[in-house]
């Protein structure tokens, strides 16, 4: 059973979308073909066949356990950089357009 205007219009007003009559009409259509488009997935017997959340079925957790390991000095972290003050990164400010 395809969508109706005064469907599509319900739909619109529920999300708070405005739609002028031209793009009700435009949106009607384009709904109308999207399920039109999808139908066919509802012609597959699912029956038996158990609900997955992920595309993969069984797929578990595949990244690494979290372990702590040593970090940067101060001295390392701010070696590339351009400009340091009081052992923290400088940058140029980015509002004021004045020089770092």
């Amino acid at each position: 059973m395809p969508l109706t205007e005064h469907d599509v219009r319900d739909i619109a007003a529920y999300t708070r979308i405005g739609l002028t009559s031209d793009e009700l009409t435009q949106m009607t259509k384009d709904l109308n073909d999207i399920i039109e488009t999808l139908a066919p997935i509802t012609r597959y017997d699912l029956e038996g066949v158990p609900p997955t959340f992920h595309p993969i079925g069984d797929l578990s957790n595949v990244m690494r356990e979290d372990e702590p390991r040593p970090g940067f000095d101060t001295e390392t972290a701010l070696s590339n950089t351009g400009s340091t003050q009081d052992g923290s990164f400088k940058i140029p400010p980015i509002l004021s357009g004045g020089d770092a």
